[in-house]
């Protein structure tokens, strides 16, 4: 067993903010059923938000963030897990409130892990991560909700970033007719990559006539980017249709008015990943590993990989709105 290891660490007290490489001991990691060796993590905009002083997302210092790891079982004290095992954690409260998986060791709660599906590796699983996790949950609150292959255009906003790529891959893999939002004209050809079949500019779903009913376009959509888009989407989308709202991106704050909700039926689906069921999860990641994971295209998604020392640079760029798809972080994967 190794005495230390390197965490990406940020802390604040007294009006003071620090935050990067430390070496820790293993007495420092919190109490925890399991000991993992973290392979792989990646970059999510929450894990942005914790790396700065004013993010409101770590609720007590130091934290280590990353709110999701995939590694190996060092040691267990429970019994559904044994050394050697290959495992993952997303989605639970790991980086916001529990040391977090920017971290060559992790120790967590046994009933934080989902044992890595039979079809993903490691690094696969954080390709998909937290955000293919939320993209996965928001097709089936969809599918739940009536949406099919049939029921005519989906609307993936932010359609560039973790969830909305993940999330074009998935419904184009599904059938679905998928429609990406962005704001980035230059990524055209990676949108059409991973199967949508139209592009539509960010512009173009901000200057809609304020109108509480426009024409109805969508049957549903996909939404981790909030904000004014959501008004868009809620006048928009047709009778019976569902919005799985997942992010913030845009903002937390958008107008709208009670006919869309009562003149065409149409259901604001909250996608909360952190406090469902490990049984749900297990369920949505096992979706992940057979019918939603986009096999031709995980590279693709998934293609920028940074070091712990490179970290940084990483969680700024994210806060900027600059990344496309995934960003990997190789703990020893």
């Amino acid at each position: 067993m190794v005495e230390s290891f390197r965490s990406f660490v940020v802390d604040k007290s007294e009006g003071s903010f620090t935050s990067g490489i430390k070496q820790l001991k293993m007495n420092q990691l919190p109490e925890g059923d399991v000991l993992v060796k973290v392979a792989w993590s990646g970059v999510n905009y929450k894990d942005g938000l914790a790396s700065i002083p004013n993010g409101r997302i770590i609720e007590s210092y130091p934290m280590i963030p990353g709110i999701d790891l995939a590694g190996r079982v060092i040691h267990s004290n429970d019994p559904q897990f044994k050394a050697g095992d290959e495992v993952i954690v997303a989605s639970a409260d790991l980086g916001v409130s529990y040391f977090g998986g920017f971290s060559e060791y992790a120790k967590v709660p046994a009933e934080w892990l989902i044992p890595l599906p039979e079809g993903l590796t490691l690094r696969e699983a954080m390709i998909l991560g937290t955000a293919g996790f939320t993209a996965a949950m928001s097709v089936q609150r969809l599918e739940d909700n009536g949406l099919a292959p049939s029921s005519g255009k989906v609307l993936v906003t932010g359609a560039t970033g973790g969830v909305g790529s993940t999330a074009v891959a998935m419904l184009a893999k599904r059938g679905y007719e998928v429609v990406a939002g962005t704001g980035k004209a230059t990524e055209q050809d990676y949108l059409k990559q991973l199967g949508a079949v139209e592009i539509v500019a960010r512009e173009e779903l901000l200057q809609s006539n304020k109108r509480p009913l426009a024409k109805a376009k969508w049957a549903g959509a996909v939404d981790p980017v909030g904000g004014e888009i959501l008004s868009y989407l809620l006048s928009t989308v047709s009778f019976g249709g569902s919005i799985a709202l997942s992010g913030l991106t845009a903002g937390a704050n958008f107008s709208t008015t009670v006919f869309p909700f009562i003149l065409r039926g149409v259901n604001l689906l909250g996608i909360d990943t952190a406090h469902i069921s490990n049984e749900y999860r297990r369920e949505v990641w096992k979706r992940l590993a057979t019918d939603l994971k986009p096999e031709s295209l995980l590279e693709e998604i998934g293609s920028a990989e940074v070091t712990l020392d490179e970290l940084p640079q990483a969680l700024e760029t994210i806060l900027k709105g600059g990344v496309r798809g995934r960003i990997l972080v190789n703990l020893g994967g």
